[in-house]
């Protein structure tokens, strides 16, 4: 594929997706400029300065692990794969889950707990990476905040530093309220779709220039 079509394509899906890109007149995605994204290999150049940066949040359960019925839990199929790549092109993750909010007072003391019960149960030779995570993990802190109240998903875009925020579960229903919150949000494991954002369509979010406004 030439690289002009393949912008083209970048551009459909991320219109596709809902994404809310504010550019000049008809620019698009498909008018980035070359040196932003090698269509064959995803790998980006640019600084990332101006606020073209990104945040990719994901959902727990059943988006990147699945518990079994002998309540053993392991990672989605295609999962570890995946946060391995997002890991290469050093596109920064987060969680955005729901657990209880008795769990702690804080969401690094639910965080803590929520580590604990995974890795309790956790089946399989590659244990889940938490590091990658960092203390990107929103939890939380009542029970009035649990999703799909807009809560947790107001603060995570809080702490993205104005970066543009994706959002990625296997929920519909937390879709349209994510996205309805400024996300570019991607329902995982449907029929005829990636599993997961491809990897290059995030790369490109990334250096497309949006605009940004604080929370109240």
């Amino acid at each position: 594929m030439k690289k002009t079509s393949a912008r083209r394509v970048t551009g459909r899906i991320l219109s596709a997706l809902g994404c809310v890109v504010v550019m000049t007149g008809a620019a698009s995605a498909e008018r980035l400029p070359r040196t932003v994204i090698d269509a064959h290999t995803g790998t980006v150049s640019g600084s990332g300065r101006d606020g073209r940066c990104v945040l990719v949040y994901f959902d727990l359960g059943e988006t990147l692990v699945h518990t079994a019925e002998d309540k053993s839990i392991t990672y989605m199929p295609e999962a570890a794969a995946y946060l391995r790549a997002l890991r290469a092109r050093s596109i920064r993750i987060g969680l955005i889950t729901n657990v209880p909010s008795s769990w702690g007072a804080s969401d690094a003391e639910r965080a803590a707990e929520l580590k604990r019960v995974i890795d309790k149960d956790w089946k399989g030779s590659r244990p889940f990476n938490w590091a990658d995570f960092g203390d990107r993990i929103f939890t939380p802190r009542t029970e009035e905040e649990r999703k799909p109240a807009p809560a947790l998903w107001q603060r995570a875009k809080g702490a993205a530093g104005g970066c543009r925020v994706v959002y990625q579960t296997e929920a519909e229903a937390e879709i349209q309220a994510s996205r309805e919150l400024g996300y570019v949000s991607y329902q995982v494991g449907r029929n005829h779709w990636p599993t997961y954002m491809p990897v290059r369509l995030i790369t490109a979010l990334a250096h497309v220039p949006h605009a940004s406004s604080p929370l109240e």
